[in-house]
């Protein structure tokens, strides 16, 4: 079996495709794989550090402001594009591939639209609860649409190809046990746990807002927090909390960190996450069964992250909290609420398990096994 994955840009687009390989590794050891993505994308690390061959294009996104320029950026971006489809299309016909999978990103196009033309079975992966550009530009041509929830199906013209699959996870946010994890970080039963982050730069006005939270709980040290500020917030954020009075020595309770390493570890032992909505925070939020407050980014193409949000929040599963209306003084007074009513938080836990798909792996394997014989 011979599989092209095609993802570019960001973790959340490659480490679905890697999950998906290396099942496929594991499974077919006489398997061949190739990564197509963009010479400048995180896949440039993340895929040869994992083993497999990778094949890069020039690639860059179209803006939408009509400057100047604008204008000759999505110029230059239409010649990338050209010469992308003319190098995918040469790749394409050496390597001869089964089947091609495309998990999002501008870098995805060229391969996923080649590919259909070439009569090349082909699949796409949306993470997000709405389709990206790269996805409404090749829906219309690949065999099969695989996306996160059910709720997804109906942004689709054709939902007779649409797939809910999940999206693939690590298996330490499923299996890791809140007791073990409680004991790793040694936190009692009894203390609630808080997890905060927005991604791993940081969110400057989040983070902002979260240094008022702070200031608030050290007044009465009630919960157990970690922070993690993102490598930009790190630079400043713990001199405003100090500004703020908040000496953290003298509150072992308030972690503040620049990066997450053990994620899986805070989400099983959390009793609330605070976050932002990208599709693989959220599909984690999900594997892990944990309450999250959720405020979406509102700098992102076509308000993605709240409409990914709304899917949970209609469930239940979570609160949403826009950024322009809210403070830290709303987000500490949410998080009291959630947090003194246990009931509520066990409906949250059980809407979330009932969303999330744990076998996503497996599904899009064995989705690109039936696609692949003959």
């Amino acid at each position: 079996m011979r599989v092209v994955f095609t993802c570019g840009g960001t973790g959340g687009h490659i480490n679905p495709a890697l999950a998906v390989a290396k099942m496929l590794r594991e499974r077919q050891p006489d398997c061949e794989i190739l990564f197509i993505g963009a010479e400048e994308g995180m896949e440039k690390t993340l895929v040869p550090r994992e083993g497999f061959r990778l094949e890069t294009i020039k690639i860059s996104s179209f803006q939408r402001r009509l400057t100047p320029k604008g204008i000759w950026h999505n110029l230059t971006t239409a010649v990338d594009i050209y010469g992308a489809l003319r190098k995918v299309s040469a790749v394409l016909k050496e390597f001869k591939p089964d089947v091609i999978l495309g998990t999002g990103g501008y870098a995805s196009f060229p391969a996923l639209r080649q590919g259909a033309k070439l009569k090349i079975p082909t699949a796409v992966h949306e993470s997000n609860a709405v389709p990206g550009l790269a996805t409404r530009m090749v829906m219309n041509h690949v065999d099969r649409i695989l996306v996160c929830f059910e709720e997804s199906r109906a942004q689709y013209k054709n939902p007779e190809k649409v797939y809910a699959v999940g999206m693939p996870v690590s298996e330490a946010f499923i299996y890791t046990k809140r007791e073990d994890a409680r004991r790793e970080l040694g936190i009692p039963e009894d203390r609630k746990l808080i997890v905060s982050c927005w991604g791993s730069l940081g969110a400057r006005e989040m983070n902002k807002k979260i240094a008022r939270f702070i200031q608030l709980e050290s007044e009465t040290d009630a919960f157990h927090h970690i922070h993690a500020t993102g490598s930009y917030g790190w630079r400043w954020m713990p001199d405003l909390v100090k500004e703020l009075g908040v000496e953290l020595k003298e509150h072992p309770n308030i972690d503040m960190r620049e990066y997450i390493y053990n994620m899986p570890t805070l989400m099983a032992a959390a009793d609330l996450v605070i976050c932002r909505a990208g599709a693989s925070t959220l599909n984690e939020v999900a594997a892990s069964a944990v309450p999250a407050i959720i405020v979406p980014s509102p700098n992102v193409t076509d308000n993605h992250q709240e409409k990914n949000a709304r899917l949970l929040e209609r469930r239940d599963a979570a609160m949403v909290i826009r950024e322009a209306e809210c403070d830290g003084d709303m987000l500490y007074a949410r998080a009291e609420e959630l947090l003194s009513d246990p009931e509520r938080l066990q409906a949250m836990r059980r809407a979330l398990r009932s969303m999330a798909v744990l076998d996503s792996t497996e599904r899009i394997y064995r989705m690109l096994q039936e696609l692949a014989a003959p």
